[in-house]
């Protein structure tokens, strides 16, 4: 084994049990002990952009616009392509009243995917509140 050769990550398979149980819990709607377990694996694995948007999206979900952004925007840093994290992003941005912000996760959505119904859509509604 070579100094810079990859080692397999010792936790992976767990790591994957542990995104089923995460999956599992939300499709039950637990999302308390979503968010517990959802949480928990991300103090040991801080940089996995599927957990980060959903426990972004289980905060979404329960209008904690503000923690969800948060999440959100980590998820971004991983994943700068990802117009289903952009969106809601922007939904949260809009529901916080931020529309400025909201506007630019729409912009850069229309960059990737410049057919995006749903950028349109949240357009119309920060358009027509203006």
């Amino acid at each position: 084994m070579g100094l810079f050769s990859r080692g397999k990550d010792p936790q992976k398979k767990k790591n994957t049990e542990k995104i089923k149980e995460l999956r599992k819990l939300i499709k039950e709607k637990k999302y308390q002990q979503a968010l517990k377990a959802g949480s928990e694996y991300l103090q040991k694995v801080p940089e996995n952009h599927d957990v980060l948007f959903i426990v972004g999206g289980i905060h979404y979900m329960q209008k904690n616009y503000r923690s969800a952004v948060s999440f959100f925007e980590k998820a971004l840093e991983i994943g700068s392509y990802d117009t289903e994290v952009l969106m809601l992003k922007a939904n949260a941005h809009y529901f916080l009243g931020e529309t400025k912000r909201a506007i630019q996760c729409c912009n850069r959505i229309k960059e990737i995917d410049p057919k995006n119904k749903s950028v349109s859509e949240l357009m119309e509604k920060i358009n027509s509140n203006h």
